[in-house]
């Protein structure tokens, strides 16, 4: 089980490292490469994204919760990254504000992974 956690834990701070590169590298490589810009700018992209971290950051931290009691912070934080995923991903409230959103989302899982990977190595 300990083995099921780690990996639980090391595939979400991936996905969100994914999510993060995407956002970040993307658009540079987009400016050289005209096909990879049309990629970059597929909604589908972010959906995907969305769907695949949503399941993952749950099931990894309902894991970690039946082992010892999260604090609220974890919780509060994966929440709010999620959140944000999903809000950039539907372009709400505005196309512009996307990208900071997805990158603060991303930044925000990853760090409620590794901190939960953290706590789960310390016990």
């Amino acid at each position: 089980m300990k083995t099921t956690n780690a990996l639980l834990d090391a595939g979400a701070i991936a996905l969100s490292s994914l999510c993060l590169l995407h956002c970040l590298a993307l658009p540079l490589l987009a400016a050289a490469l005209p096909l990879l810009g049309v990629w970059a700018e597929a909604e589908w992209v972010h959906i995907v994204f969305v769907a695949i971290a949503a399941p993952t950051t749950g099931f990894a931290l309902w894991r970690a919760h039946r082992k010892q009691p999260l604090p609220a912070a974890a919780i509060v934080s994966a929440t709010a990254g999620l959140l944000l995923l999903l809000a950039g991903a539907a372009g709400w409230p505005s196309h512009e504000a996307e990208t900071p959103m997805t990158v603060t989302g991303s930044l925000l899982l990853a760090s409620t992974h590794i901190w939960n990977a953290w706590r789960r190595h310390r016990h």
